[in-house]
């Protein structure tokens, strides 16, 4: 650049001496055409020679001015341009060591970015391992849940069936507990009669002369207190149907047996006779319908006989079956 520069300054002081001498040349050959000497002509001939060549020099050299004025002109566009260029480098060089510092920073990140991935690519092949096994166990529970709901369901069903029958079944509990209540109710208003005895521990009774009322003195049951083991007689006291049963023992006895009698009435005779002179002996029942107050006592006839001692082989016994 400084080369140029003087270059440029030299030039344009041979333009100025130029220009002199041009100014010089032209009062020169005026004084020649005044001249009319030969060889001041012939000298001032070689003058205007020498003057033309000059003349020549300084178009050239001007020519020359002209493409260094262009050449300076071009020289300070490159230098805007250089100056642009230089601005734009060092914007560059800014911006290259902005990326560059974003690339380092990037690829920190990166190497960073890259470890977590294969840390979360061994924790997601771990999660689907374990997903697997999950899956597997899921599948494995839907199963099983879907036994146990069909099981459920059917529960369910037997449940309901059940509950139907509970509460028919509570229906008729309640209804059963009420016949029973009332039952007891009713039972409880009812009189109970029961009674069993035996004769006596004596042994042997008869054969008399006369009929005679038996009265059994050993009481087991007397239920009611209906039976009167002083006269004999059960005496009802309650309408209704009651069983009675009696048994006759004879010990080397000839006949034994018994009248029955309700109130005053003869009913019943039952006798037997030993004719092997051994042990004998029969039992009878009877179901009767008694009015409250009706009696029913046992007769030993005349020449009869009856038996008993501890072993209570005579016994007289009966019961209320129901009311009326």
């Amino acid at each position: 650049m400084r080369v140029v520069v003087g270059l440029l300054l030299l030039l344009l002081g041979l333009c100025g001496s130029g220009a002199q001498g041009e100014a010089g040349g032209l009062g020169e050959v005026a004084e020649i055409n005044e001249s009319r000497d030969p060889k001041d002509a012939a000298e001032k001939s070689t003058e205007q020679i020498a003057r033309q060549t000059t003349s020549d020099i300084w178009t050239e050299l001007r020519a020359l001015r002209d493409m260094v004025v262009e050449l300076n002109v071009h020289v300070e566009l490159l230098q805007r341009e250089n100056s642009d260029l230089q601005t734009r480098l060092s914007s560059s060089e800014f911006r290259t060591d902005q990326l560059e510092r974003e690339n380092a920073d990037m690829q920190i990140r990166l190497s960073s970015s890259e470890r977590e991935l294969l840390i979360s690519k061994s924790r997601i092949d771990q999660l689907e391992r374990k997903n697997a096994v999950q899956a597997t166990e899921l599948t494995s529970l839907e199963r099983r849940l879907t036994t146990t709901e069909r099981k459920t369901s059917d529960l369910e069903k037997e449940n309901a069936d059940l509950q139907t029958r509970l509460s028919s079944s509570e229906s008729e509990l309640l209804i059963s507990k009420s016949r029973i209540d009332q039952l007891e109710r009713e039972n409880a208003e009812k009189p109970k009669v029961a009674f069993y005895t035996a004769l006596t521990n004596g042994g042997t009774l008869g054969p008399y002369n006369t009929d005679i009322t038996l009265k059994y003195s050993k009481v087991f049951t007397n239920i009611g207190n209906a039976y009167n083991p002083s006269t004999g007689f059960f005496t009802a006291p309650v309408k209704g149907v009651y069983n009675l049963q009696f048994t006759v023992y004879g010990y080397y006895a000839g006949s034994i047996g018994v009248h029955v009698y309700k109130n005053n009435q003869w009913i019943m005779y039952n006798w037997e006779h030993n004719y092997d002179n051994g042990p004998e002996y029969f039992t009878k029942s009877l179901v009767l319908e008694l009015t409250p107050g009706d009696e029913i006592h046992l007769v030993l006839p005349s020449d009869h006989s009856i038996y008993d001692d501890s072993n209570n082989y005579s016994t007289f016994s009966g019961s209320l079956l129901f009311t009326l």
